[in-house]
């Protein structure tokens, strides 16, 4: 095990098995910036845990007996808020929803557990949980708020929305780290009648991105569904680029369509935001409007950069409401912005440049 290191960040791991505890502690203190200052077998231990050792960073477990996760991690945020990374067995669904719920209340990150000692997975998740833990340290705690709550009016059903038209209009979105809760904050509040498609690229895993969408389907007015190859892009649609897939759109204004591939990860994630960006650039122009939401690295920088040259709009979360600044200030540095906005603001202004921007065209 490596030296700790004077300055290490100090991390509580909670978990239900003794077994697991030890090996997360293990790999959270491999590179002696981390250091495990104590340990919880459930929620309520936890709590108590972080009230007394006060951790600078928790690690926890989603499916445990007496509190579960989402429930320690909700009074962990009200109470005692700080950077929370969910750890989840594969192949439970429902493990999965909750991680995903957990990511739309505030924690910043999941890592998927171990599968064992001398598992052919464990240099992967040591990967994962290290880059978990430096996002944790980087993460900006005045970000996290309570979340909007959307209307009172359930979506409507898939087959009362109305079939819509052929997208003339076009806006794409990144996200990374905090992307979950941010986007909960975003595409809930546009209108069904918004007049433009909307492409997501969220770096996840396949299984959560579907998830995902289908979250956001229930919560919003507009149809959200996971992205489909070859299918003609609509207006009044969202589309989120499913995990392992890049989304790409090719064709014209008016008769575009969703183009998916497995070419290699750009910046370290497939999917990635700056593919689409290029591609919204050249099919849509002036149509398209660029949205870069919290995240770690620098992905759609150059994407949003191509997106105003071409004539396109650009919109940057601002550093106070970003979980992690990564990704905003990337894009600024590589293409400034149109509008600079906290998250609650971004689903109005994007409206509201639709409507001028149906103006513009009707005109």
């Amino acid at each position: 095990m490596a030296a700790t290191n004077e300055k290490a960040a100090t991390v509580l791991v909670v978990d239900d098995s003794a077994f697991m505890r030890k090996l997360i502690a293990e790999l959270v203190e491999s590179t002696g910036a981390f250091r495990v200052v104590a340990t919880a077998a459930d929620g309520i231990e936890a709590l108590q845990k972080i009230r007394t050792v006060k951790p600078d960073i928790v690690t926890l477990d989603i499916e445990m007996p007496r509190l579960n996760g989402l429930q320690t991690l909700e009074q962990i945020m009200a109470e005692m808020p700080r950077p929370v990374v969910m750890l989840s067995a594969a192949g439970s669904e429902l493990g999965n929803e909750m991680t995903l719920r957990a990511l739309e209340r505030g924690a910043l990150e999941f890592v998927r557990k171990p599968s064992g000692p001398v598992s052919i997975d464990l240099s992967t998740v040591r990967e994962q949980l290290m880059s978990a833990l430096e996002a944790a340290r980087a993460m900006n705690m005045g970000g996290m708020r309570t979340p909007t709550p959307t209307a009172s009016t359930p979506a409507p059903d898939a087959s009362a929305r109305k079939s819509p038209g052929a997208a003339t209009r076009v806006v794409a979105i990144a996200s990374s780290t905090g992307g979950p809760r941010a986007l909960a904050e975003i595409v809930p509040h546009l209108p069904e009648d918004l007049g433009a498609a909307v492409v997501i690229v969220q770096h996840m895993p396949r299984e959560f991105t579907k998830l995902l969408a289908e979250r956001l389907d229930t919560m919003s007015p507009l149809w959200v569904g996971e992205a489909m190859n070859g299918k003609l892009l609509r207006e009044n649609r969202v589309y989120v680029a499913p995990g392992g897939y890049h989304m790409t759109v090719g064709g014209e204004t008016g008769n575009a369509s969703i183009r998916l591939d497995t070419s290699p990860a750009m910046w370290g994630v497939r999917p990635a935001a700056d593919p689409l960006f290029f591609s919204v650039a050249d099919v849509f122009g002036r149509s398209a409007i660029g949205v870069v939401l919290t995240g770690m690295g620098r992905d759609g920088a150059e994407g949003l950069r191509r997106i105003r040259a071409a004539g396109g709009t650009a919109i940057v979360q601002d550093r106070e409401t970003s979980i992690i600044y990564g990704m905003p200030q990337a894009a600024l540095a590589a293409a400034g912005a149109d509008r600079i906005a906290p998250v609650t603001k971004i689903a109005p202004l994007i409206s509201n440049l639709c409507v001028a921007r149906s103006g513009e065209i009707g005109a």
